[in-house]
């Protein structure tokens, strides 16, 4: 029999249980990051919490792991997890899953884009903790599928992005509801005054855990940026590819049609890329996130909208195909790689138009981005100076031979347009 690496005693130092720390054992954790050594051993506690930290820092199995050992697998639905996306839900759940591998806790994402009659078959099972949205949530709650009698625990994953989005309202609807003796978790990027306000509102001396860092970036991204001409970008990122070798990468287009033309471009090359934007329906989209998490897909090709959610550690390389007009973009998109500890590398494309954007980009996070080259790639000159057949320009009206007075060559004559003749026209008074 193979011999198992010893459980993740660390976790177990933290008050984690056995059959959980299995499943860690299994996903490869061995040390617990900053956020969830702050945040697991309170939150086993039954205390509110408000954590701060970065995102791929580990956050879903921070508060995670807590609320499926405090949850009865005997019991109904007690946990509720809302998140801003619905990427974002499917992606806590599959991470929760793994987490609770070992047990009998049934987990049920429920969000917008997928039918009520199939939610609500998840749920007809005993459900012990469901992943939202704000959204469908609430229309659940109100069609009386969903009940928070015996809810104890409340996490907001993302809060100050569902307070952006416009979900303030909903939130505080949601909370509301949850009428019994119950434990509060907002986990947070950033925590500003909306934060704080819906904290002191539905939160009873919280603790206050913050483990992110001062720097806008990440130090574990290696940044680089390269030139191209816009003609000649893809020519650019085939010599990248060639050149990089990724292992798990995602190409981020500022459009919808150029996330769908570069992918088309790179699957008739023979790489394997696959599109993701808004334009995808939710199941195709949840499939092709599938897909990528098992490494199937090593290629994705994304707008910033359908991207966002996608939080997968092993991301090796971030290539900007095209540079975002918000500094803030960019930092969110490099941020998807370097998850957990490891390096990653973020490569730009930026034309001769765009010094200003990457200036500002450099300005943001006070970091210089040295630019790189790549064997087998010289940048075309303009297309101006590509040599090309001159257009034939149409002959001018003063160019066209013209009579002389003494005796020059006559016009030439100008012959009728041709039509189908008299013999196919309709006599006159004939009835058709």
């Amino acid at each position: 029999m193979k011999n198992l690496p010893a459980l993740p005693e660390a976790f177990a130092d933290l008050g984690i249980e056995a059959p959980f720390l299995s499943a860690l054992r299994r996903m490869g954790f061995s040390e617990p990051s900053d956020i969830q050594r702050g945040l697991i051993p309170p939150a086993l506690e039954g205390k509110d919490i408000l954590g701060q930290a970065r995102t791929g820092t580990g956050k879903t199995a921070a508060f995670g792991l807590p609320a499926l050992q405090l949850v009865d697998p005997a019991g109904r639905l007690q946990a509720i997890c809302l998140c801003p996306t619905r990427e974002l839900a499917v992606q806590v759940v599959a991470e929760l899953q793994r987490l609770a591998h070992d047990t009998d806790l049934h987990i049920v994402p429920v969000y917008g884009g997928q039918k009520v009659s199939t939610q609500v078959h998840l749920l007809g099972r005993r459900t012990q903790m469901v992943v939202g949205t704000p959204g469908r949530v609430i229309d659940l709650l109100n069609r009386g599928i969903l009940r928070f009698d015996d809810v104890k625990i409340a996490i907001l994953d993302e809060v100050d992005r569902m307070l952006d989005i416009g979900f303030r309202d909903d939130i505080r609807q949601i909370l509301g509801r949850v009428r019994g003796p119950h434990q509060t978790i907002f986990v947070s990027a950033t925590i500003e005054d909306d934060v704080n306000r819906l904290a002191r509102q539905f939160m009873r001396n919280p603790v206050e855990i913050d483990v992110s860092r001062d720097e806008i970036t990440v130090d574990e991204v290696d940044q680089f940026y390269c030139t191209a001409a816009p003609f000649d970008k893809y020519r650019l990122l085939r010599a990248v590819l060639k050149e990089e070798q990724p292992e798990l990468a995602i190409i981020f287009c500022n459009t919808k049609h150029g996330a769908r033309k570069i992918a088309k471009k790179l699957h008739a090359d023979g790489i394997n890329a696959v599109e993701i934007h808004g334009d995808l329906v939710q199941a195709k989209r949840e499939k092709v996130m599938a897909r990528f998490r098992r490494h199937q897909i090593k290629l994705l090709v994304a707008t910033d909208l359908a991207a966002r959610g996608i939080d997968v550690s092993a991301i090796t390389h971030i290539f900007n195909y095209d540079i975002p007009q918000d500094s803030e973009i960019y930092v969110h998109r490099i941020g998807r790689t370097a998850r957990m500890g490891a390096r990653g590398r973020a490569i730009t494309f930026v034309t001769a138009e765009e010094g200003k954007e990457i200036t500002q980009i450099e300005m943001l996070i006070n970091k210089q981005i040295e630019e790189i080259k790549y064997d087998g790639f010289v940048a075309r000159p303009p297309r101006e100076d590509f040599a090309r057949e001159p257009e034939r320009a149409a002959p001018s009206r003063s160019a066209m031979p013209t009579s002389s007075a003494a005796g020059g060559a006559s016009p030439a004559k100008v012959l009728p347009k041709k039509t189908l003749g008299s013999k196919f026209r309709t006599r006159r008074g004939r009835r058709l």
